[in-house]
């Protein structure tokens, strides 16, 4: 009755808390776009050529990790929506409580995206070595990220017990397992960059994949921080 209307949303506050998940998603694929075209300026060449010719000659694979960048914000988009959206139904919901690994997870994807700043930076001044020593340290971080992922999922389930048919133990399941399949495939493309490395590849080849993947590992890192965000908050 009365209790059950005051813990509902109005219909009013539903659809300013969509809007503003939508808004926001708009407002991060153009701050992303931004940073991207930061982070794609190729500070290792000589800068010989035009300003203007050299933003035009951008190579295809920048632009299609771009665009694929993209989509996958516009698919976390639509999740997030659907995660509010079911939320302020309340029929069946229990809010999560959020394992504190989450919060170490979070710090070792952190630290994981510096060192792949790190390799790609170390990459375009030649320093052999050290890119290589990043790169090692980036992927097995990532890995430990995955491992706490699966440590998280394990915490999760038999703490909602008494609730398994709710929703929000989906949506959390759903977020956390495309948001890690997505690394899992950057490890893939790290993988045989570092297969490229050992076999002894110049530095000047590696270097567009190491910035491409670098630029890969911020975005995810984006990602989760709104994931985390939402788990957290809503």
């Amino acid at each position: 009755g009365r209790s059950e209307a005051r813990r509902r949303p109005r219909p009013r506050e539903e659809a300013l808390s969509n809007t503003a998940i939508v808004v926001a998603l708009f407002i991060g694929v153009a701050a992303w776009f931004f940073v991207a075209s930061r982070l794609t300026a190729k500070s290792w060449e000589s800068g010989e050529q035009d300003g203007d010719v050299g933003a035009m000659r951008a190579p295809p694979e920048r632009i299609g990790l771009l665009f694929f960048m993209a989509v996958v914000t516009s698919l976390f988009g639509l999740f997030l929506t659907a995660y509010s959206m079911r939320m302020h139904h309340g029929i069946g919901w229990c809010h999560l409580t959020i394992p504190n690994i989450l919060w170490v997870n979070t710090g070792v994807l952190l630290v994981a995206s510096i060192a792949m700043q790190l390799a790609s930076h170390a990459a375009g001044r030649g320093q052999r070595q050290f890119a290589r020593v990043a790169l090692i340290a980036g992927g097995l971080l990532t890995g430990a990220f995955l491992a706490g992922q699966v440590m998280a999922w394990q915490a999760v389930g038999p703490s909602l017990y008494f609730i398994q048919g709710s929703p929000a133990i989906a949506f959390f399941y759903v977020l956390t397992t495309v948001h890690g399949l997505h690394l899992v495939g950057g490890l893939y493309v790290l993988g045989r960059a570092a297969l490229r490395f050992s076999a002894g590849a110049e530095l000047i080849d590696l270097r567009q994949s190491l910035s491409l993947c670098a630029i890969y590992w911020h975005f995810l890192l984006l990602v989760w921080f709104v994931v985390f965000a939402v788990l957290l908050f809503l």
